[in-house]
């Protein structure tokens, strides 16, 4: 099939599949899936600035369907969501107006490829030593003889829990309550950095940047991984549809590649959002890990050889 707006010539029973799997990992994991979306348009041909503006505007729908089966699980910290929309939207048009100047080079694939690598690559090695760490905590612990799909969610234990307390002590004023989290003592200007470098990478390598923001909502702000995966997934709602529109507004998003994706993501999502209720924190985090290193390969694949990974 054709696609007039990129360019581009793809079949679109691999769109609906690359976005079911999206949809899927997105809900199962609170994250946008551009770490594998991202990568898969990549592969099939789409070009970069393409391939981000496009990612947004998948990662809206898809992100709808997920959030409202979290909201429905108790899962959404609104409050969180609220003041991390403020950072997330900052952060988006400083990485759009990034991908804007690079358009006029002839590096932009290189740049952007070479920044996504190294980013799921150290993503994925921090969530590594973390859930190693975890694991052995738990080890010798005694484990209730039955658990409910509830208290699974609620158990979520994490080896690295003092750095959010040791960030959260150094964090300047404001502070603000987050009762649904958990939580009674945050710095505003905690939640506003890490949403704002997590807008930043939306915007510049594509998709609701879930990767960076989830796992530093567990570790950076002491949020539990489940209520985590559902703000992050809600927050999305706002900030990639965001950077949908300031991304269309540059010339930077195949709309009919985003609709076809759609159509698969939105099945995925319900499905991996009810799968979280019965796996604890950390197994969620373990099995987060390979995931962008499949993104990174797939990138690294395309840059080394000058075409797509097919």
């Amino acid at each position: 099939m054709d696609f007039q707006i990129s360019h581009t010539h793809i079949n679109p029973v691999w769109l609906v599949l690359t976005g079911f799997i999206v949809g899927l990992f997105g809900g199962f994991f609170g994250v946008g899936g551009s770490f594998l979306a991202g990568p898969a348009l990549f592969g099939f041909g789409v070009p970069m600035n393409f391939v981000v503006g496009t990612d947004l505007a998948h990662i809206v729908g898809k992100s709808i369907v997920a959030a409202r089966k979290h909201g429905s699980l108790g899962n959404i910290d609104l409050k969180l969501a609220g003041f991390m929309v403020v950072g997330t939207i900052a952060g988006v048009e400083m990485g759009a107006q990034l991908i804007q100047y690079l358009k006029r080079t002839a590096h932009i694939d290189l740049v952007v490829g070479a920044s996504f690598i190294l980013l799921l690559l150290g993503i994925s090695a921090f969530m590594s030593w973390e859930c190693w760490k975890t694991m052995l905590m738990q080890r010798g612990k005694k484990k209730p003889r039955k658990e409910t799909g509830e208290n699974v969610a609620k158990r979520d234990i994490s080896a690295f829990r003092y750095i959010a307390k040791i960030v959260q002590e150094h964090a300047p004023p404001p502070y603000i309550n987050l009762r649904v989290s958990g939580l009674t003592k945050v710095s505003i200007w905690s939640i506003l950095t890490v949403s704002l470098f997590g807008g930043f990478f939306s915007g510049f390598l594509g998709g609701g940047a879930g990767y960076i923001r989830m796992p530093a909502m567990v570790y950076l702000l002491g949020v539990p991984t489940h209520i985590a995966i559902g703000t992050d997934l809600f927050e999305i709602i706002i900030s990639a549809g965001y950077g949908t529109l300031t991304h269309a507004l540059k010339g930077n998003v195949d709309i009919l590649i985003a609709l076809i994706m759609h159509t698969g993501a939105a099945i995925g999502a319900q499905i991996g959002a009810t799968m979280t209720q019965y796996v604890t924190g950390v197994r969620i985090r373990a099995a987060f890990i390979p995931l962008p290193l499949i993104g990174a390969f797939i990138i690294l694949h395309g840059l080394l050889t000058g075409h797509p990974a097919k």
